[in-house]
């Protein structure tokens, strides 16, 4: 086995979740990328608003390296980069997504993962990192709402997996699934009886 080289890797798996982002929207409605489908308002387009100004956040403030575009426009609101207004497109948010994709992998490519920067909304005893530690907690959150946009998109039109071409599911048979599912229920109530 050959040695990897770590920031490379940590850079890729960044990668891979931030495409499966933008596969989530692909071939939905523009009412369906935006709709609230859980208590709290998620959904799929402000997802992807809210990665790209963690990302100009973390890899931006944190290094020094702020980028000059506002980051969130709805006023004063605290949810502001969690959706998007009627007036913000579809096509404009994916394109944030990509500068804040571009102004990332400028930092990566530009720091060594021993740089240090301050991360200036945490805790002053938190507050110092390094670009690995940044890289490690983006990459995760990334993946996190990766997982949620997972379950965003099943509960719209049954689109699973991390790709297009590649659901990581053991069949698309929507009769097994029914089956599986019923047997899951199953197995629930039995064990709250």
């Amino acid at each position: 086995m050959t040695a990897s080289d770590p920031k490379a890797d940590l850079h890729e798996y960044l990668r891979v979740a931030r495409e499966a982002m933008v596969w989530k929207l692909e071939g939905l409605s523009e009412y369906d990328v935006r709709r609230p489908l859980t208590p709290t308002g998620a959904n799929l387009l402000g997802l992807i608003k809210h990665l790209a100004t963690v990302e100009f956040g973390y890899f931006g403030d944190t290094f020094a390296r702020p980028y000059a575009e506002p980051l969130a426009e709805n006023g004063d609101d605290p949810t502001a980069d969690m959706w998007a207004t009627p007036d913000q497109s579809r096509p404009d948010i994916l394109a944030f997504y990509r500068r804040a994709w571009t102004h990332t992998d400028a930092t990566i490519a530009t720091l060594d993962l021993t740089s240090q920067g301050v991360v200036p909304w945490w805790p002053p005893d938190r507050a110092p990192v390094t670009l690995h530690r940044i890289l490690v907690h983006v990459t995760a959150e990334t993946n996190r709402h990766a997982g949620q946009a997972d379950i965003l998109r099943e509960l719209l039109d049954g689109a699973t997996g991390h790709r297009a071409t590649t659901s990581n599911m053991p069949t698309d048979d929507p009769a097994w699934w029914q089956r599986y599912r019923d047997r899951l229920e199953q197995a629930a109530r039995q064990a709250s009886s």
